[in-house]
C-alpha cells in the first residue's frame, strides 16, 4: 500500500489490511473486538420479550484457542502500524478482556491504565442468577515501556471540573437519538458504544490532526468522534452492512473547521517559549512600565531590552524578583504584576498567555 487511506471506512479483513499499511503510521488504535460471549440459548425479559443480544457470526468462535489466535494476530498487526509513541485502547467485558490483556503484554505492549466504564443505565440481570453486569473494562497501553506517549492530563482535569480524572468513568449506554436504527426500527448494531466514551479516550491520548485507527469499526463511533474533534481516522470492518452504515454516518458529520475550538488545554512545558522581552518588543508592555509585587512592597521598572530595575537590583524578571525577596529563585511571570486596562493588577503571565493566543490565531 503506497499511501494510507485516511478519513475512510474500509471494508476489509482488518488483520490483512493492517499488515498492508505502512509501519509506524498510526497515532492511536481504538479496538472494540468481538467479545466471544458464547451465549447459550435465548434470553427473555420478565414480560417474555426477547433480549436482542449479540448472536452474530463475527462473535462466534469454536473455542478459546481460536479466539486467542485472532487476538494475537490483530494485536500484532496493530502494534506494527502504531508509531513508537502511539497508544492502544481496547475494550471488553469479563468474557474476553483478561485474555486480551495477557496477549497484549506477551506481545510487548506496556499497560498504562485499566479504566472501568461504569454504565449508569445497565441492562438488568433478568434471570437473577448473577450480579447485574454494569461495567466494561478498557485497557490503555503504550507500544513499549520506553514510549513517550501522549496524555493530555490538563484536558482530562478540565473535563472533570478541575479534578484529576479517575480511572472509573460513569457514562450511560448508547440510547435515544444517538442509537442508530435500521429500516425495521431496531438497533442497527448490537454493541454501539456511546460517543462520550470515545470522546474521552481521544481527547486524553491524541492531538488534533493525529491519525486514529479502529480495526473493528462497526457502526463507526470511533471515526465519527475523531472527525468531530479534528483527528484523521481509518475504520475497518468486514461486514458490508456495517460499512455502509458507518459511511452514511460519517458523511453527515461536518468537518471540524474551527481550529481553536478543537484544541485542548496543554501543559505549560509544551507551550511556546515567550521571553519577557518579546512582550516589550510587541507593545504589550512599554519601557518605563512599573511592576509591583503581590504585597505591594516592591516595585520595578521595565527597560527597553527586556530587563527590569528596582531600587537596588537590575536583571531579568526572575533575578530581580528573587533579589527583592532575598530568595534563592523566583518565577517572575507569576510574581510581578502590572496594572491592566481596568487598573486591576494582573500577573505578567496573563500578558504572556495573551501573546501566545494572539500569535496562534
Amino acid at each position: 500500500m503506497k499511501s494510507i487511506p485516511e478519513n475512510q471506512i474500509i471494508r476489509a479483513d482488518s488483520i490483512e489490511f493492517m499488515r498492508s499499511m505502512p509501519e509506524e503510521s498510526v497515532d492511536m488504535v481504538f479496538a472494540d473486538p468481538p467479545y466471544n460471549l458464547q451465549l447459550a440459548g435465548e434470553l427473555y425479559r420478565p414480560n417474555n420479550s426477547r433480549v436482542a443480544g449479540v448472536d452474530d457470526a463475527w462473535d462466534q468462535f469454536d473455542d478459546f484457542d481460536a479466539y486467542d489466535r485472532l487476538t494475537r494476530d490483530w494485536l500484532a498487526a496493530a502494534r506494527r502500524v502504531l508509531k513508537p509513541n502511539g497508544t492502544l485502547w481496547v475494550i471488553g467485558s469479563y468474557h474476553n478482556i483478561f485474555r486480551v490483556g495477557t496477549a497484549l503484554q506477551n506481545i510487548g505492549f506496556w499497560i498504562l491504565n485499566d479504566v472501568v466504564w461504569v454504565k449508569s443505565n445497565p441492562m438488568p440481570n433478568f434471570k437473577g442468577r448473577r450480579f447485574t453486569n454494569a461495567h466494561e473494562t478498557l485497557i490503555w497501553c503504550a507500544k513499549s515501556q520506553k514510549s513517550k506517549y501522549t496524555f493530555n492530563y490538563e484536558a482530562m482535569k478540565a473535563l472533570n471540573d478541575d479534578l484529576q480524572m479517575r480511572s472509573d468513568w460513569t457514562l450511560p449506554l448508547c440510547t435515544g437519538e444517538e442509537r442508530i436504527k435500521g429500516a425495521d426500527g431496531k438497533k442497527a448494531h448490537p454493541t454501539q458504544k456511546p460517543e462520550s466514551l470515545l470522546y474521552r479516550t481521544i481527547v486524553a491520548a491524541t492531538d488534533p490532526g493525529d491519525l486514529i485507527l479502529d480495526p473493528f469499526s462497526g457502526s463507526g463511533t470511533t471515526s465519527a468522534v475523531a472527525k468531530k474533534l479534528g483527528r484523521r481516522y481509518i475504520g475497518i470492518d468486514q461486514d458490508a452492512g456495517y460499512v455502509k452504515l458507518a459511511r452514511k454516518r460519517l458523511a453527515e458529520i461536518p468537518e471540524a473547521s474551527d481550529a481553536e475550538a478543537i484544541q485542548h488545554t496543554r501543559p505549560k512545558r509544551k507551550e511556546p517559549r515567550v521571553p519577557f522581552g518579546t512582550l516589550v518588543e510587541n507593545g504589550l508592555l512599554a519601557p518605563g512600565t512599573m511592576l509591583t509585587s503581590p504585597c505591594r512592597r516592591h516595585t520595578a521598572k521595565v527597560r527597553a531590552d527586556g530587563t527590569i530595575i528596582s531600587a537596588d537590583h537590575k536583571g531579568s524578571i526572575h533575578q530581580v524578583g528573587a533579589a527583592v525577596q532575598g530568595a534563592p529563585s523566583c518565577n517572575g511571570w507569576t510574581y510581578w504584576q502590572v496594572a491592566s486596562d481596568a487598573r486591576k493588577a494582573v500577573p505578567l503571565d496573563v500578558l504572556r498567555q495573551k501573546f501566545r493566543t494572539e500569535a496562534a490565531l
